[in-house]
């Protein structure tokens, strides 16, 4: 992580030929937003003065009072490899402030930055590690996205099977040339599905590092003539893209996640965590899997957890513990997808994990058996619930689960609820082509 100071930032613009900044940040949907200047008002962007108008941003304030200003956090400043070498493009990810200096309530960075106060109370830093997959498609003519690819590259096949392999290649390139360390890059399981993973780190920064990840994936793709989605489940026929992340805690620098003498590898710490992320984990779905697409993706059959388990010793449970130990020691949550907004993500996950260790939550039996195919009367007799069905099921969830609302925050919270209750009602008032197959000629 950069630690640089205002004098850095000076110097590297004047240095790099920077002639273009982008002040960026993330709306509640997980959609980045941004506002550009020119070099030559870089001390008015270091003075906090760049303001904007908050009630055109979707979720954001519609009051009198809706004049906003981009703080931007110097670490994240950052030199766009793909854009000119003369007048360099430039990047800072901004924090949102009111006028009268107080930070937004409703910036999802806000809320990400309070949860990570309250566990650093504590004496806990959360490390996060995502693996975000993605689908590349052809676009038409127009330059318009479809779902049509031409390959049928499966599970680590390589060119010239992968036909997303230089792509995908360029993108790892521009990732490391902007400071991520890439860990591994593949083929997925479905035609023209990729994933890319990135090293673990701060909470942070890791939610930082997702949202100039899918940027990167994106304009890559495009240089390409591909559209790369993070659509969760673009094609019925085919896997979904998930978007695992990895999750441990650490104290004075050490992984407290760890324990050399528990048969799974964990710390009591670890166990009560979890405990509290499976506790909250209906209400926490609304967060991870933030669309109608979203519950596409959870069909058995697809891999994509369906019911509130986990294990160590299978792959498919909803949190599974990696076989790694010592130092890398953490646990794998399955069922978020790359449609959800980190920030709101990690604070939610972050939250509910601090309450099972304040709380002292003791997760059920782990289950080591495979529950995909296990009967509903069973699952009943082992007290196996299943994760919400669809996006209303999941606002339903969200709206009973205080702790999870005020973690949000009650407004943007409410906010939340009444544009997933939307979305839900717009999307069942659609006619579909499968309702015009099955009834339009046989009624």
């Amino acid at each position: 992580m950069h630690n640089y100071t205002r004098e850095d930032i000076l110097e590297m613009v004047e240095e790099e030929d920077v002639g273009f900044i982008r002040l960026q940040f993330t709306d509640i949907y997980g959609t980045m937003k941004n506002m550009a200047v020119t070099a030559s008002q870089l001390e008015k962007v270091l003075n906090n003065e760049c303001m904007f108008d908050g009630s055109s941003i979707e979720g954001f304030s519609k009051t009198e009072a809706s004049d906003m200003y981009l703080y931007p956090d110097l670490n994240t400043f950052e030199i766009f490899p793909w854009r000119p070498q003369q007048g360099k493009v430039a990047r800072f990810i901004c924090d949102i402030y009111r006028s009268d200096g107080t930070p937004y309530e409703n910036d999802p960075r806000y809320v990400l930055k309070k949860a990570i106060r309250e566990a650093e109370k504590m004496g806990y830093t959360m490390n996060a590690g995502p693996e975000c997959e993605f689908f590349l498609f052809h676009t038409d003519d127009d330059g318009l996205p479809t779902t049509i690819t031409h390959e049928q590259g499966g599970y680590f096949d390589l060119g010239p099977l992968d036909l997303g392999e230089n792509a995908r290649r360029d993108m790892v390139l521009t990732l490391e040339e902007m400071g991520f360390e890439i860990e591994t890059s593949h083929h997925e399981i479905a035609p023209a599905q990729h994933e890319i993973d990135f090293r673990y780190d701060e909470a942070l920064v890791t939610a930082d590092n997702i949202m100039t990840f899918k940027l990167v994936v994106k304009t890559i793709a495009k240089r390409h003539g591909l559209h790369a989605t993070f659509m969760p489940k673009p094609k019925s026929e085919s896997y979904g893209s998930g978007m695992h992340i990895n999750l441990s805690l650490s104290k004075d620098g050490v992984n407290i996640f760890q324990d050399s003498s528990d048969e799974n590898g964990l710390s009591q710490d670890a166990y009560y965590f979890m405990g509290g992320l499976l506790k909250h984990m209906k209400a926490i779905t609304c967060i991870t899997n933030p669309t109608v697409n979203s519950y596409k993706r959870f069909v058995p059959g697809y891999e994509a957890p369906v019911l509130i388990a986990w294990s160590a010793k299978r792959r498919s449970p909803l949190i599974r513990i990696p076989s790694v130990r010592g130092d890398r020691t953490r646990i794998e949550l399955r069922s978020p997808d790359p449609s959800a907004n980190p920030y709101l993500v990690l604070a939610v996950l972050l939250a509910a994990g601090m309450d099972g260790i304040k709380n002292k939550i003791t997760p059920p039996k782990s289950l080591d058996e495979d529950i995909q195919e296990m009967p509903e009367e069973q699952l009943k007799q082992l007290h196996i619930e299943k994760l919400p069905g669809n996006l209303l099921e999941a606002v339903q969830e969200l709206e009973k689960d205080s702790f999870i609302r005020n973690v949000l925050g009650e407004e943007l919270a409410a906010k939340t609820i009444a544009a997933h209750k939307k979305e839900y009602h717009d999307y069942s008032r659609q006619v579909t082509e499968w309702e015009l197959a099955n009834y339009l000629y046989k009624m």
